[in-house]
């Protein structure tokens, strides 16, 4: 089940929820793990963006692209300066297939992001369209009427380990309860952005501006409230919210402590407490 947003709609991208975009989250790096016993899937360190016009705006920018591009174009990683210095934008670029996911795109996405978890300046990772008009459509199907029977159980794998948030009929109950989870998913509704929001699928919806990229700013301000934060901190953070939420209250909590223990022999722990003994701004280094 996938559902529409409204013009300049910004929320949790959710594969069997809505393709809109979704929250920020640090990446975890190396060396961060947890005791097996407490590990789940795995987490996806991405915050996806979208941007949204209306039918003619988007008609007369789509008329600016070419039915084609290159394959090695239908990603486009770019590292941001100055006061973003820590933000990178991953921009999906395949218009002519409304940014579907093709073997090309999932091969590109799962490099890049093997690469930015390595990285340890990277703080922040959005994905955004630079289709006007288009997020992501989803699987391209078009290729995968090519594929063969064996093909495709592998090709889904390789893109829920890119996009972890795949499967529907298990997250979607989750999030906003199994009675309208299995209407949504029987009817294969679409949902407008406010739909998405009332019923908990999105975290924002926004009125469109005039560029057509109201959600890549915002999501944007959001990666800029993130900066400042300690990376250790956000690291066990989301660890902990994300592998929390799949379990129990006392095994989410165990979780939890288990994640705090990380940061007590960090240099960043002990910085945010001398940072508040002198009443300074702290300068989190990630280690």
């Amino acid at each position: 089940m996938a559902a529409a947003a409204a013009p300049g709609a910004l929320g949790t991208l959710q594969a069997g929820r809505s393709r809109l975009v979704a929250a920020c989250c640090a990446p975890l790096g190396p060396g961060w793990r947890l005791h097996r016993s407490l590990t789940g899937p795995r987490i996806s360190p991405v915050m996806w963006a979208r941007g949204w016009v209306t039918a003619a705006e988007g008609a007369a920018l789509r008329r600016g692209y070419s039915s084609e591009v290159k394959t090695e174009d239908e990603l486009r990683v770019r590292y941001l300066e100055e006061e973003n210095r820590g933000i990178v934008v991953l921009g999906i670029n395949r218009a002519y297939a409304k940014n579907s996911f093709s073997k090309n795109l999932v091969k590109m996405l799962s490099k890049a992001v093997d690469a930015l978890k390595s990285d340890k300046k990277v703080r922040t990772v959005i994905v955004r369209s630079e289709v006007p008009g288009i997020f992501c459509a989803g699987a391209d199907l078009k290729e995968r009427v090519k594929m063969h029977s064996s093909e495709v159980g592998p090709f889904v794998s390789k893109i829920r380990a890119v996009i972890n948030e795949i499967g529907g009929t298990q997250r979607l109950p989750r999030a906003i309860g199994m009675s309208l989870a299995k209407e949504l998913i029987f009817s294969a509704r679409v949902l407008d952005g406010q739909e998405a929001k009332a019923v908990g699928l999105v975290s924002h919806v926004l009125e469109q501006n005039q560029e057509g990229d109201a959600a890549y700013r915002k999501a944007l301000d959001l990666a800029r409230e993130f900066l400042p934060q300690g990376p250790v901190a956000m690291r066990v953070a989301k660890l902990a919210i994300n592998q929390g939420m799949e379990v129990d209250l006392v095994t989410g909590l165990a979780i939890e402590e288990a994640c705090y223990a990380q940061t007590i022999p960090t240099k960043d722990r002990l910085e945010g407490l001398l940072a508040f003994k002198e009443k300074r701004s702290p300068r989190y280094k990630g280690e």
